[in-house]
């Protein structure tokens, strides 16, 4: 029994997503070329805006964080779910496993900081344009920046510490592709009650005050466009910023009714699916999102192309 115990608090099992025989290979080439396309459209966006002069402004400096930290957040998750599929064991070892969940918070949760901010930056350009190069400088910008991973790295830091106080002998199988805290919970043989008080008090906070802020700078863009008669200059406020709008719209939807709304012991295959939206799909629409309207980015790409034909 001691030697149970001891490999249950050591190892656990995840379920992954439980398919027929004949899906597996279908859709493990389906995520192989999403998650390829995430970093090769993520990074190669990074790459882009490192090496043109004219994308070193505030306005790309964060496109281009957004962009590292959904290649992070996929790099996280995706390869593991990816082994699962051909892997005879499903095993994962409790570091590793705790280390999946800290390397995940931080990306998450830097990536609604960085919404946040993005937004706040496009409330500055169009609200204050006269005021938009001595308010948001590239320091300001690289600051915020790193005050979103900071925040990411708390958030984190909290949550993990709350993980360590538990045990796991009633089961050690995960039903998800990923070492996330609340199936953790849902095994833990000890009150997990202050887990998810902290749960919610911190992650729906974040989510809250980085949603008010999205919320209040887009009321203002609003309101400064709807004054505006001149019908170019309503497009492209709206084109600027439609892009981030739709981006904000996906990534916190499935947060919300993830870690805010209450959900039911059973509510596993919806829990994976919501998870498979923000760390699969998400980042790989980014990239394509804010590229395909922005046509700085579009020319800055030709360019590129053209002096290496």
């Amino acid at each position: 029994m001691e030697t149970e115990n001891t490999t249950l608090l050591k190892e656990f099992i995840l379920t992954g997503f439980i398919v027929q025989p004949e899906w597996q290979i279908p859709l493990f080439l389906v995520f192989l070329v999403t998650y390829l396309i995430t970093m090769m459209g993520n990074l190669g966006l990074v790459a882009l805006i490192w090496n043109d002069p004219h994308l070193r402004t505030p306005m790309y400096l964060y496109l281009g964080c957004l962009a590292f930290v959904d290649a992070w957040l996929s790099s996280t998750v995706t390869p593991k779910m990816l082994v699962s599929f051909w892997a005879k064991s499903k095993m994962i070892t409790l570091s590793a496993c705790m280390t999946q969940f800290f390397s995940f918070a931080i990306s998450a949760t830097t990536e609604c900081f960085l919404l946040a901010t993005m937004a706040y930056d496009r409330y500055v350009a169009i609200c204050k344009p006269l005021l938009y190069p001595v308010i948001m400088t590239n320091r300001l910008c690289i600051q915020l920046s790193i005050w979103s991973c900071i925040g990411g790295l708390i958030h984190a830091s909290i949550h993990e510490g709350f993980l360590f106080r538990l045990t796991f002998c009633k089961s050690n199988i995960v039903h998800h592709f990923y070492c996330d805290i609340i199936p953790l919970l849902k095994i833990s043989c000890v009150d997990t009650s202050i887990n998810f008080l902290m749960l919610f008090i911190f992650s729906g906070s974040i989510q809250v005050i980085t949603i008010m802020t999205v919320l209040f700078s887009y009321t203002s863009i609003l309101f400064t466009v709807l004054k505006n008669t001149s019908l170019k200059g309503i497009r492209k406020a709206f084109s600027t910023c439609g892009a981030h709008l739709l981006s904000v719209s996906l990534y916190y939807g499935p947060l919300l009714f993830m870690y805010v709304h209450p959900r039911s012991p059973q509510a596993d295959n919806e829990d994976m699916m919501d998870s498979l939206f923000y760390t699969v799909i998400i980042p790989v629409l980014n990239p394509i999102i804010y590229s395909l309207r922005n046509k700085k980015v579009i020319d800055s790409l030709a360019k590129k192309l053209k002096r290496k034909r």
